[in-house]
């Protein structure tokens, strides 16, 4: 069970990303995550694995307070929660194969890694993940030479790698075309319900969200004002979320 509570974020130039926002997310879900750009999608993804600090507020991950502990505590609970990135964050001059096998930089030693040592059992766990994201044959190619959608399928290759329980994805999708897109999707879908990982996806799409969310949260200016199943999202609600001038399409 994942518990936000009263989570707020305010940046050193005064702007309030998150403003008391609270919610749970239950074993197993896939959360849509919805709203404008600069609504509070990505801080809030990135104050639960801890890329930001919170200002105030907790956050919790079963028994653990994520939104408290550091040190060695911050790093085995990192372990366990994997982390797809909008613009991939790929090391390009590396191959796809040392991308994904960064992924284990948490259960190796630093020297090993440094090394790229790694045991055969995560190499073979590593062809397994590329095999399992449709990408096999590009092990041994250099990142930079891959597609967007090969390369966003190298970065869920390599959340794989931490064998998480949560997997949090921050708009996976929206720098590809929508038929890539429904691609990725389909294999956050895939995990989330083969694998029973919990997923928390922040996307700008409503079709998108109805699709494959079994639940929604929505922000407005770091407000959080919308939580419930994605049909509910009617017009009134749209508006709501999006803004007044903002249309609905299909």
């Amino acid at each position: 069970m994942l518990r936000v509570i009263n989570l707020t974020k305010v940046y050193d130039d005064g702007t309030v990303a998150l403003n008391d926002v609270s919610f749970e997310v239950p074993p197993g879900q896939f959360l849509a995550i919805i709203g404008l750009s600069g609504s509070g999608k990505s801080t809030l993804l990135r104050c639960i694995n801890r890329l930001i600090e919170p200002t105030s507020g907790e956050i919790w991950w079963n028994d653990v307070q994520l939104s408290h502990i550091t040190g060695e505590e911050l790093r085995r609970a990192r372990r366990r929660i994997g982390m797809i990135f909008q613009h991939f964050n790929l090391v390009d001059r590396s191959s796809v194969l040392t991308n994904v096998l960064s992924g284990r930089l948490g259960y190796v030693n630093s020297l090993a890694s440094i090394l790229g040592r790694f045991p055969k059992s995560d190499l073979q766990r590593a062809y397994a993940n590329l095999e399992r994201v449709g990408i096999p044959d590009k092990a041994n190619n250099r990142a930079d030479e891959l597609s967007g959608g090969q390369r966003q399928r190298v970065g869920i290759a390599r959340a794989l790698m931490q064998e998480p329980e949560m997997m949090l994805a921050d708009e996976p999708v929206a720098s590809l075309d929508p038929s890539l897109a429904h691609s990725i999707m389909r294999y956050l879908q895939q995990i989330n319900q083969e694998d029973n990982i919990t997923v928390l996806c922040s996307l700008h799409f409503l079709d998108l969200v109805q699709q494959y969310g079994t639940r929604a949260i929505a922000l407005n200016r770091g407000r959080l004002v919308f939580d419930g199943l994605p049909s509910e999202i009617d017009d009134d609600r749209f508006k709501e979320i999006y803004g007044q001038e903002a249309e609905r399409i299909g």
